[in-house]
């Protein structure tokens, strides 16, 4: 778990990247911090907001820094453990961004993982209406912001493809058809998990595939090849 604040040094760490390129992004305004004593000082929760929404601008550099930083998750292959079969439908019959949302979290409770739906769904919508996190290529990541403690078992992911696009808050009016549900108990998990989607989405022809899978194995396994491929 990440502490409440953290110096620039630990900050680094916990990132994968120099304590000098960091040092220079608080200096500019660009990273959330203030200094106390002369020394930057860095609020777990604002560092991790600023995360979430600059993923999808960090190169794949960046991204592999920040996948392996987080120890909590170990350095292998996860997609097995935390993407149970069950928890894949490629046609869910949601056509507005709530239903959805509904819809992902009842496909994660099927895993069992999630023991309080309820507050799942609430969050995951709470997080949407302040940052959308549709992508203009047509897929989504919906999630908390934080954990949630007594509301999940287990990590899980969840995912879920619509027969047509949905208006979800893509730039550009661009609709989405692939929706990854992440609900994580750990803090350094849920941005690993969300670094390494954000890597193996990137994977050339994958989300193509992915609108082709015909059966959910068969996007289990075009999903699990991804990693495999990014990990080399």
């Amino acid at each position: 778990m990440w502490n409440d604040a953290l110096d620039l040094h630990q900050l680094a760490g916990l990132l994968g990247r120099d304590v000098r390129e960091l040092s220079k992004l608080a200096n500019r305004g660009h990273l959330p911090g203030r200094k106390v004593g002369g020394e930057w000082r860095f609020a777990s929760a604002e560092i991790l907001r600023w995360i979430e929404t600059s993923l999808p601008q960090l190169s794949d550099r960046e991204l592999r820094g920040l996948d392996s930083a987080c120890p909590e998750a170990g350095y292998t292959p996860f997609l097995l453990a935390l993407l149970p079969l069950e928890c894949i439908d490629l046609d869910l019959p949601a056509r507005t961004r709530h239903s959805v949302l509904r819809e992902l979290v009842d496909l994660g409770a099927k895993s069992h993982r999630i023991w309080d739906p309820a507050a799942i769904l609430e969050a995951v919508e709470v997080r949407e209406d302040a940052h959308t996190t549709a992508r203009p290529e047509g897929y989504a990541i919906p999630h908390p912001r934080r954990r949630l403690p007594n509301t999940l078992g287990e990590s899980v992911i969840a995912f879920g493809r619509t027969s047509t696009g949905i208006t979800f808050g893509a730039e550009c009016g661009a609709l989405t058809d692939l929706f990854f549900l992440v609900c994580c108990h750990e803090d350094g998990m849920h941005l690993r998990v969300l670094a390494r989607l954000a890597r193996i989405l990137r994977h050339p022809g994958l989300l193509d595939e992915l609108r082709e899978a015909q059966t959910r194995q068969d996007a289990w396994d075009l999903l699990v090849a991804a990693e495999a491929a990014i990990l080399g």
